[in-house]
């Protein structure tokens, strides 16, 4: 085993690091690259390790909770080439591991369970099995063409009924940030947020520093209490939404159409199986009836994939750079 030291994070470590290790191999290394920067006891508790070879940086490990997942700790482990294979990274796991079980003793974290963001077929995938983390997700961006989808028509196709059934909403709307919350908290079940604050959905998904610009929904037909021949006096609820950011909020390591909008589709989380997919197809297509959008598919929305998984197989829809896994105990 190479004889290392090890010891906290430092200023200027960053630098030296970048210069070792070169180009990160996938998104998610780049992104966590990020996330090393000194210790802190609280939002969100971090702790980062480096190892020195004869004082110079090779390796770098960072441990460290989020508020929104606090099931599990985020986890990332990168060594520099000409040292892998030689325990390094599994020390610095253990090294991890400690901080965390110290931490929990502490009350600064909740849990002690590791989790991992990762391209499949890298290094840090292979790493990360090894330390014995399973797949709990699979996230995708893809690229859904304009035309692909048969515009849905409502009731016997009026100016009315499609205005009842398909609005422009405020990011700001109440009605939209409940069923957004909503969703979010049911697609996440596997790695669980707990509810959500409505403070906390506008500052993720709505709000302006979010780039959010713009929110289509389907509502549910309209439906009179006193009978079919008496007008609705309410709209009906929300079925699906679709909140577009500006171009950006989605990574992708390829080039996209520059009039692709960026999306966020969801639906109702309540609606059965098969009434949940014809509202993601309905608004999809809405959507893209003229221009691409840019979609972040993760396989636990399973409403949209039903809708999207198929037009992949296709290719009326395109997946843009790679895979990215979560990886967990």
């Amino acid at each position: 085993m190479v004889e290392l030291s090890y010891r906290p994070w430092q200023d200027g470590d960053d630098l030296t690091l970048l210069e070792i290790w070169g180009d990160a191999d996938s998104a998610p290394a780049g992104a966590f690259r990020a996330a090393l920067v000194p210790a802190q006891d609280a939002n969100p508790w971090r702790r980062t390790i480096v190892a020195t070879d004869q004082g110079i940086p090779v390796a770098a490990a960072v441990v460290y909770s989020t508020k929104l997942h606090p099931s599990r700790l985020w986890a990332y482990v990168e060594v520099a080439k000409d040292h892998r294979r030689a325990g390094v990274g599994a020390t610095l796991v253990t090294m991890l591991r400690r901080e965390a079980d110290g931490a929990l003793a502490a009350g600064l974290v909740s849990t002690t369970a590791l989790r991992t963001k990762v391209a499949p077929g890298t290094s840090g995938a292979a790493f990360a099995e090894a330390m014995g983390l399973a797949i709990l997700q699979r996230n995708r961006v893809v690229e859904v063409g304009p035309g692909a989808l048969k515009l849905p028509m409502f009731g016997e196709g009026t100016e009315e009924e499609a205005g009842a059934r398909v609005q422009d909403l405020a990011t700001g709307s109440v009605e939209l940030t409940e069923v957004v919350g909503r969703y979010y908290e049911a697609v996440n079940q596997w790695d669980p947020t707990g509810p959500l604050s409505p403070g906390l959905v506008q500052r993720m998904f709505l709000d302006d520093l979010t780039g959010a610009h713009g929110a289509l929904v389907l509502r549910a037909e309209p439906a009179s209490a006193f009978g079919a021949d008496v007008a609705p006096s309410k709209k009906g609820k929300i079925q699906a939404f679709a909140l577009s950011y500006s171009q950006g909020h989605i990574e992708t390591t390829e080039e996209v159409a520059a009039t692709a909008s960026e999306v966020f589709l969801g639906v109702e989380p309540t609606l059965g199986h098969d009434e949940a997919v014809q509202s993601a197809y309905d608004l999809l297509a809405l959507i893209t009836h003229q221009y691409p959008v840019l979609l972040e598919l993760d396989d636990s929305m399973e409403a949209l994939c039903a809708v999207v998984n198929p037009m992949i197989s296709v290719g009326a829809a395109k997946v843009r750079g790679t895979e990215t896994l979560v990886l967990g105990e």
